[in-house]
């Protein structure tokens, strides 16, 4: 999907995108590829009466949050969005955090098949996903280029609306404010992750380092990265 990203004037977090755009209080949440879990944490820890169940493929990443400490309305699993670990009709709320795209492509159906088995009639799914676009993307793409799984998990949820598994409610877009404070954190935070192996050859590295390099200031390197939120909603009949 192509926008103009000088079009988009909202400037948020993803937190404050889905505090605004769906109901939490006194929801079971499930979130799917919740990585590092600060948002999942967030959310978990504001409102009223919420409940959370975190999903986290990566068994590195799942050791960490287990080990981070826990919340009393919070639980973390091992297991991705192709096998939700949830009985039928039992969630208010699905939240994919950017994860949708890391869904192989191959699976994508089974993955949002699963959301709508999961979710009461009337639930929500909400999915954030980065636009292809702008200097933040355009760094990383230097090492990993999504343009294609990103259009394919965008393609996945036209064709689940399509089939009747979902209704679109509304679709918004916004930028968020995304900050390093060199490069060492750079690439901490985006290549030596354990979900995805990066290899870069030397060249590539240095290649990397130097683009990054054009946008330190005194006080790091900020960006602002496009984003688009789809929140479905599951039939009632």
């Amino acid at each position: 999907m192509q926008i103009a990203t000088n079009t988009i004037g909202r400037r948020a977090t993803d937190h404050e995108m889905v505090e605004e755009l769906v109901a939490l209080d006194d929801r079971f949440i499930v979130e799917l590829g919740c990585g590092a879990a600060a948002l999942t944490r967030l959310i978990a820890g504001r409102g009223r009466g919420r409940r959370v169940r975190a999903f986290e493929i990566d068994a590195v990443q799942h050791a960490k949050n287990l080990a981070a400490g826990p919340l009393a309305n919070l639980e973390f699993r091992r297991g991705g969005a192709e096998a939700i670990a949830c009985s039928d009709a039992t969630v208010d709320v699905v939240c994919m955090f950017k994860s949708l795209h890391h869904v192989p492509v191959s699976g994508l159906p089974t993955a949002l098949h699963e959301v709508a088995r999961v979710l009461r009639p009337g639930g929500r799914l909400y999915v954030a996903e980065p636009v292809f676009a702008g200097a933040y993307n355009d760094l990383i793409r230097l090492f990993h280029d999504e343009q294609g799984v990103r259009q394919a998990a965008f393609d996945a949820l036209v064709a689940a609306v399509a089939d009747g598994w979902f209704e679109l409610e509304c679709e918004t877009f916004f930028r968020v404010p995304v900050a390093f404070r060199d490069f060492a954190e750079f690439e901490a935070r985006l290549i030596k992750v354990t979900h995805t192996e990066h290899r870069l050859s030397p060249l590539l590295h240095t290649q990397v380092e130097r683009a990054f390099a054009q946008h330190m200031t005194a006080h790091g390197a900020r960006f602002e990265a496009p984003m688009r939120v789809d929140v479905l909603r599951k039939p009632l009949h």
